[in-house]
């Protein structure tokens, strides 16, 4: 089988390349956001076309983070979901559920043609097909659910897929994009109604207060509310990590011969394969997705790209993969988001997270709950998905199942990881955990020949990392802090590096 490319974010790739300045010293606003992603650029945006004066502290580049990654479908159909939220919340959660996604997904339309962003929207059908005709019966059941929960869904026999399925629920006008071409455009209209994004300007401490206060990388912001729409919230005064889990999943997109079906299809059942199209260049490209797993679990991740490709080429002529990337979302524990305030005690700092690998329309429709809380007004939604929300019943198994595998990563990898002494065998590319005076060591070799060697203890928990041969990178699997094979912090919620070890010593 032909190599897949070198990871490459289609959306960043052909994306355009921003260029915000950094924060040089401090800075007064009404209302600051961490992340220019869907839900901090929205938010911001909001708030600045409220009157607010807004600034955005970015630590890459805009849409560099989980909304660069994404297969950009925006939708209110999300798998099989509508029948566990009925079951687990009732009939009212679940019609907040749905009506929340449509606004964000409408309000992301809007602004296109309000605005003009060339992003290559299209409304599409949206279809969950069934694999096997033991699954109809799930299918059947999302489609009523579905419907109560007033969306204008439908049970269908044909699906228009080169695979063998014997029905899907479908729903209509739906839409997809490029969602770094769209967040370009939010960026500049922020900055023509008077708002500041900063790039390159890592949040490093933030302080509730009245007002907040977030150091920065260069100076300090000090704002009356902050939004915290950094993926996972930092600070995790909350304990988002007991209450979420962290995957990856990854995609391909691909050149292949003849057209791509017409429209977003996701399979109901595992393994998942997620599909739609893409306008590059004249042609339609093929993006094919899935393959999700927990972080730090599931072993070797390369060889998932493969079974993506191989997927392809079994129902399509495929010419060749031009892109792969992959993709980390936090999974809330209950299947519902996260999005308010902080913590119950917060006075101006609120986030939004656990998006479960449907962040955009839903993320969009975050950043208005959270301005309608900073502006004290009314929301539709906002209970349904309160921050602070407990109710042990509907989760209570999947939270102790959550913890229970966290213990035992924490405990069994000390035990089973590490036994080798040394590594000198590493080829490029490969990393290994290794056991040095008692201390597991996290060995890898980049692509020159360097061997690094750092601890491989989280700095969150300590639990110890694996190595994700895909991307290069450690990956925590106790709850999803990465790093890179120098010991920087790639991702939450760990946010201190994982210090240098000296092999010789």
């Amino acid at each position: 089988m032909p190599a897949v490319p070198s990871p490459n974010s289609l959306w960043v790739a052909t994306g355009p390349a921003t260029d915000y300045p950094r924060l040089h010293g401090d800075l007064k606003v009404d209302a600051a956001v961490i992340g220019a992603g869907i839900t901090g650029l929205s938010a911001a945006l909001l708030l600045s076309q409220a009157g607010l004066d807004v600034a955005v502290v970015e630590r890459h580049r805009v849409g560099s983070g989980a909304s660069g990654y994404t297969t950009a479908k925006l939708s209110s159909l999300h798998g099989l979901t509508y029948a566990r939220l009925r079951s687990r919340f009732g009939a009212e959660v679940a019609h907040a559920y749905a009506q929340a996604n449509e606004a964000g997904l409408e309000r992301v339309a809007g602004w296109v043609d309000g605005l003009t962003i060339d992003c290559d929207l299209r409304r599409r059908s949206n279809y969950t097909y069934a694999a096997s005709d033991g699954e109809l019966e799930e299918i059947e059941a999302e489609v009523e659910a579905a419907r109560e929960a007033g969306l204008e869904a439908a049970f269908v026999e044909d699906v228009p897929l080169p695979v063998d399925s014997p029905g899907a629920i479908r729903l209509d006008r739906q839409a997809e994009f490029h969602p770094t071409r769209y967040l370009a455009g939010l960026a500049t209209e922020l900055e023509r109604t008077g708002g500041k994004i900063f790039e390159k300007a890592r949040a490093v401490s933030v302080r509730d207060g009245a007002p907040c206060r977030i150091e920065v990388d260069g100076g300090e912001l000090t704002a009356e509310n902050v939004v915290i729409a950094s993926h996972f919230p930092f600070p995790d005064r909350a304990f988002f990590f007991a209450r979420m889990h962290a995957e990856r999943s990854y995609a391909l997109a691909l050149r292949i011969e003849g057209a791509p079906p017409p429209g977003m299809f996701i399979s109901a059942s595992s393994p998942t394969r997620s599909i739609r199209a893409h306008p590059l260049g004249g042609e339609e490209l093929l993006l094919v997705g899935g393959e999700g797993h927990k972080v730090g679990q599931g072993g070797p991740t390369a060889p998932r790209y493969q079974r993506l490709e191989e997927f392809a080429r079994g129902h399509w002529n495929v010419a060749s993969a031009e892109f792969r990337w992959s993709t980390q979302d936090n999974m809330s524990v209950d299947g519902l988001p996260f999005i308010g305030r902080l913590t119950p005690r917060s006075r101006g700092l609120y986030t939004a997270t656990g998006y479960r690998k449907w962040g955009l329309a839903m993320g969009t429709a975050a950043a208005e709950m959270l301005v309608d809380k900073i502006l004290g007004r009314d929301s539709p939604w906002a209970s349904a998905f309160d921050t602070n929300r407990f109710d042990p019943i509907p989760s209570a198994k999947d939270f102790v199942a959550e913890n229970a595998n966290v213990a035992f990563h924490f405990f069994a990898d000390r035990v089973s990881r590490g036994a080798a002494a040394e590594a000198a065998d590493l080829a490029p590319g490969e990393g290994r955990v290794v056991s040095k005076h008692g201390r597991q060591v996290a060995l890898s070799r980049d692509e020159d020949g360097r061997q690094r060697a750092i601890s491989a203890r989280c700095t969150h928990l300590g639990c110890i990392v694996a190595w994700n041969d895909a991307e290069r990178s450690w990956d925590c699997p106790c709850h999803g802090s990465r790093f890179g094979p120098d010991g920087e912090v790639l991702q939450g919620p760990a946010t201190r590096p994982l210090s240098g070890r000296n092999l010789s010593a």
